[in-house]
């Protein structure tokens, strides 16, 4: 990869208005862009991305493809508790992958709805999105 000088010199101004707007209090993240530019990102933008350590998926739909999965998870084990089909005691160790997949939609929810939120507003105020990974 070649220098660029002129990136550098954009990107050291990013800092720097990044660092002035952390002195005024504003919650601000330094991130790469997708196409690699530095970039100061309110809080209100982020909503979640591939590399910060949480979801692998990238966009807001697919956060909600993996909320439907945990739904009817949520609601197949439901079934199989109520309804038993030898018409025994219920095996009441599914419980446990309710709960977790009941856990799992309401985060991948909240994931889901914080990023549509996001690209939002990154849309309506034209900021770049955010790369895969923090700054270099």
């Amino acid at each position: 990869m070649a220098f660029d000088s002129d990136r550098e010199r954009r990107n050291a101004e990013v800092v720097r208005e990044h660092k002035a707007a952390l002195a005024r209090g504003e919650k601000r993240y330094l991130r790469t862009t997708k196409d690699g530019e530095l970039h100061s990102y309110a809080s209100d933008e982020i909503g979640f991305s591939p590399g910060s350590g949480t979801p692998q998926v990238s966009t807001w739909w697919g956060m909600g493809i993996i909320f439907c999965v945990m739904v009817a998870i949520a609601l197949g084990t439901l079934v199989v508790l109520l309804l038993p089909v030898t018409g025994g005691s219920p095996p009441w160790g599914i419980l446990f992958v309710t709960a977790f997949a009941g856990l799992g939609a309401w985060y991948t929810f909240g994931l889901a709805r914080d990023e549509y939120r996001a690209k939002k507003l990154r849309t309506e105020r034209g900021t770049p999105e955010p790369g895969d990974g923090h700054t270099p």
